[in-house]
């Protein structure tokens, strides 16, 4: 490890070097790219170089403490314990640094939500996860665009597209995909019964148009009028747009806007996220055993995480978290379940290092 992290010191310093060249500067792009290469190595280089400093710092403290007796004995003594935390410390914080950057870590992400098993209630729970996505973008300060919504008879969602933009979006939203199981009394229970339904969620990176060639031959795109609410000039154009991918049997389908051409866009963005995601996990999967997709099945029995209403709890099955605050992460405070599977997969991750 020490071997590799003066390797990057010393890039370190040649890239310093390059942020000063008048050539570079005149150039912005170049510039821009030297300067995020700047900041990530800065990342690492500066604890590395406290732990080289307090490494040096634990060597004197030793040598004077064989030295020393009486008070000055038990001042030295502690600094060396402080010095070998400081290492301690400092190691580990870097062998986190030194992780494998995960490549979706700088895209914003495409999230979608869909009412699976339970009728209305599971578009109702649908909307409910909406808004404390929302919610939670807020509180990151990220900025939100529905890309596509499909409301049910009650005011939930049968689906609801959307894009978050913003800095560490995947690394903070990729473990939402999957199956959400909520048991509440539905509004349309009569006799106060419990119900278990579950809503799923699909979370994408944000796939640039470089990163996946689509052959137009390969898509069949129809167009017709829509269906949903918006108002005459939308329920009265062919303004709605569906995208088939012919050699993956992916569909998308887009209405909200009031233009074909704004509609096909929005349809394309999504396509192309999804087909970068299936391109990832068909590598990931062959690298590894092949893995169940974020989806399932949707039933009650695939869940990433439940929400029980009568008890004000969520519980994260993947990492036997439960939190009695369910109304608080309903209301965007998902820090505590979004930090802790990120240290659980950091853990595993350095298992495998």
């Amino acid at each position: 490890m020490l071997d590799r992290l003066s390797d990057l010191e010393r890039e370190f310093v040649e890239v310093e070097a390059r942020l000063a060249d008048p050539e570079l500067i005149a150039e912005q792009a170049a510039y821009a790219e030297v300067a995020k290469r700047y900041r990530e190595l800065e990342s690492i280089v500066g604890p590395y170089r406290q732990l080289r400093g307090r490494t040096d710092d634990l060597e004197v403290a030793k040598e004077m403490l064989r030295e020393s007796s009486g008070d000055d004995r038990e001042a030295m003594r502690v600094e060396v314990d402080e010095a070998e935390s400081d290492i301690e410390r400092l190691t580990e914080e870097l062998k986190v640094l030194l992780l494998p950057k995960d490549p979706n870590d700088a895209k914003n992400v495409i999230v979608e939500i869909r009412g699976a098993e339970g009728g209305e209630e599971a578009n109702l729970f649908a909307r409910d996860l909406f808004e404390m996505y929302r919610a939670y973008a807020g509180r990151m300060g990220w900025g939100i665009e529905v890309l596509g919504t499909d409301p049910s008879e009650m005011g939930g969602f049968n689906e609801v597209t959307f894009l978050l933009k913003g800095d560490d979006v995947w690394t903070h939203m990729k473990f939402e995909g999957g199956p959400h199981r909520v048991q509440r009394v539905p509004v349309t229970e009569s006799q106060g019964r419990i119900h278990t339904s579950s809503s799923t969620v699909t979370v994408l990176p944000e796939a640039e148009e470089v990163e996946v060639d689509v052959d137009p031959n390969d898509l069949q795109i129809d167009v017709y009028r829509s269906s949903g609410p918006g108002g005459q000039s939308v329920n009265t154009t062919d303004s709605a747009v569906r995208i088939t991918h012919k050699p993956t049997g992916v569909v998308v389908a887009m209405q909200d806007e009031k233009s074909q051409i704004q509609n096909r866009a929005k349809a394309m963005q999504v396509l192309r996220s999804r087909l970068l995601k299936l391109e990832q996990d068909r590598q990931a999967a062959e690298l590894s055993d092949a893995r169940r997709g974020q989806v399932g099945g949707g039933g009650r029995s695939e869940k990433i995480r439940t929400y029980n209403f009568k008890e004000n709890r969520v519980t994260d099955h993947r990492i036997g978290l439960t939190l009695h605050k369910l109304d608080k992460v309903l209301a965007g405070e998902l820090d505590e379940v979004v930090e802790a599977l990120i240290v659980d997969e950091r853990t595993r991750r350095l298992g495998d290092e």
